[in-house]
């Protein structure tokens, strides 16, 4: 039996394709055949993972519309050449065809463009987001990585329950793991440089949705209270907006203090995330908090927004504080700062709730429904 899997919208092997990588190499040896089918740049990206994986390049033309009319138009014949009897679709919230030869199963990630208004929502397109949902009505299965998630995909696109499963993610804790630093010297990482202390935002730098803006506010408050050397470090890729959060950091009076590190080495990143004094998530949406687990399980307390997946993902071993609300996010900062037991107990805790998160259950859980046919 051969099972296609879709590794367009996968970005290569970051965001979506971290997803999909974990699953991949955790695929157990068997007579099925699986193929995967993307941009021919991608090739090398998923394929070295595991010997069972195959790849077929399909489209010539790059780009988000394009792309979505060969899902909508093509991947029927293209499925059926092909001989796929399951199709998984790894990031199903942002390219999915609309009609399925084969059993298909989706993971959606989040429902970030059809939360809030038209100025706060993430943009996904015109025609994507006026297509997609009747896509997720069709598939035949699909993952949620949260319960917040599968909430919005009964109310927000009418996906029946009966064929939505939870699945959250898990976190690589041989990558993310506590390691011991000196605080007064730098974490040196090329071609980067952190002085500490410093307080970690990990995330595309995305406006609104990821919140930036409140944190700067809420970092300058900081500094206000405490008077502390703490340093902001922002590390994420530019999207949509990058540079309205670029010019805010800019007029802080704290800019000096400021740091952007743009599309951060991701074999970096769990060093990055254990030198860090804390890390504070203002998203006003997560579909699930891989950020928060990532920082636990490097032994990092955390703060983060009461919004969307994020009290879901994090449970009691987080402090929380309204996002809208750049007094209340720098009262949890300065408390992290200055109140050592208060460090202690959420980094013991997020230790014990990151041990609930992992990838080999994960895969075990999402591979069962991809290979059953109902």
């Amino acid at each position: 039996m051969k099972i296609g899997i879709d590794t367009f919208a996968c970005n290569s092997g970051a965001s979506g394709g971290i997803y999909l990588s974990q699953i991949l190499k955790r695929i157990p040896p068997s007579g099925l055949v699986y193929e995967l089918f993307g941009w021919e740049f991608d090739r090398f990206a998923f394929t070295n993972l595991s010997e069972q994986i195959g790849f077929v390049p399909v489209g010539k033309i790059i780009g988000k519309t394009a792309n979505s009319l060969w899902h909508y138009f093509k991947f029927p014949q293209f499925a059926e050449l092909r001989n796929y009897k399951i199709c998984f679709f790894p990031v199903a919230h942002r390219r999915l065809p609309n009609k399925f030869p084969c059993f298909s199963v989706g993971t959606v990630h989040d429902m970030a463009a059809y939360w809030g208004t038209r100025k706060t929502r993430e943009h996904l397109g015109a025609l994507l987001r006026v297509i997609l949902p009747d896509s997720l009505r069709k598939l035949d299965r699909v993952i949620a990585v949260s319960n917040w998630v599968k909430n919005e995909l009964i109310e927000k696109v009418n996906v029946r329950e009966s064929r939505i499963e939870v699945i959250p993610n898990g976190v690589d804790t041989s990558l993310y793991y506590p390691r011991p630093t000196e605080s007064d010297n730098p974490v040196l990482m090329q071609p980067f440089s952190f002085k500490r202390p410093y307080i970690l935002y990990a995330a595309r730098l995305h406006y609104p949705i990821k919140n930036h803006l409140m944190l700067i506010k809420a970092f300058e408050i900081f500094k206000e209270r405490t008077k502390y050397p703490h340093r902001l470090v922002f590390a994420g890729s530019d999207d949509h907006g990058a540079e309205r959060i670029k010019m805010g950091a800019q007029s802080s009076r704290y800019h000096n203090d400021i740091f952007f590190t743009g599309n951060f080495p991701p074999k970096n990143l769990p060093e990055l995330y254990a030198a860090a004094d804390f890390v504070v998530i203002p998203s006003f949406y997560e579909g699930f908090g891989s950020g928060a687990i990532e920082a636990m399980a490097s032994g990092v307390p955390v703060a983060c927004a009461r919004a969307a997946a994020l009290p879901e993902t994090a449970e009691h071993a987080a402090l929380y504080f309204e996002p809208h609300n750049a007094e209340d996010m720098a009262d949890r900062m300065v408390a992290l700062a200055t109140d050592s037991e208060l460090h202690k107990m959420l980094v013991e805790a997020g230790l014990e709730r990151a041990k609930l998160f992992s990838w080999e259950i994960c895969a075990e859980q999402t591979l069962k429904i991809v290979q059953d046919e109902g």
